[in-house]
């Protein structure tokens, strides 16, 4: 068996957060996901401006929906730096620096239409590229930078039209900022 057929394994959590064991990434989406590990990026621009993109309308969850510019697993021995570079290689084809955590206790359940369930511990960083944008069609169907207030009120005026751990990312982002 080569690397490329070994399964993609996430962390598996207890309620409070332990590390309890391992499944197959492809196995453990489904209609009664177990607490699992995964992480958020926001990148930002040398601009300040802030990448969104569009999900892929292929997703099992969530397809055609603007989110975060990338999301997660970080593999049972990866650290999340390099969990965070690898994704943003393979979704984006970026290069990330400046790796930051901003949101470390970020932990959300969600439904899907299709009845599937997120439900991770996700923390979420925030990081920086001056890279081009060259993204995966399997993940990605378009991207988007964009001023980060602009953001938030497309967001606030169309929620449905976003990810849902993106909408709380930014709520809880917002209650932490001086002005928030």
């Amino acid at each position: 068996m080569t690397a490329s057929q070994h399964p993609e394994l996430v962390v598996l959590l207890s309620d409070d957060g332990q590390r309890i064991g391992t499944a197959d990434k492809a196995s453990v989406h489904t209609r009664e996901t177990p607490l699992h590990l995964a992480f958020s990026c926001h990148v930002f621009g040398a601009d300040g401006r802030v990448l969104v993109t569009r999900r892929a309308l292929s997703k099992a969850t969530w397809p055609g929906v603007w989110t975060n510019a990338f999301c997660g697993h970080p593999t049972p021995a990866e650290s999340p730096v390099d969990a965070l570079s690898r994704r943003a290689a393979d979704e984006l084809g970026i290069r990330v620096t400046g790796v930051e955590l901003i949101l470390p206790d970020f932990r959300y359940r969600a439904v899907d239409a299709s009845g599937i369930v997120e439900h991770e511990i996700c923390p979420v960083y925030r990081a920086l590229t001056t890279d081009a944008v060259v993204p995966n069609p399997a993940e990605v169907a378009e991207f988007a930078w964009v001023e980060p207030a602009a953001l938030a009120d497309a967001v606030a005026a169309a929620p449905f039209a976003f990810s849902p751990w993106f909408g709380w990312q930014l709520e809880q982002l917002a209650r932490l900022r001086p002005d928030g």
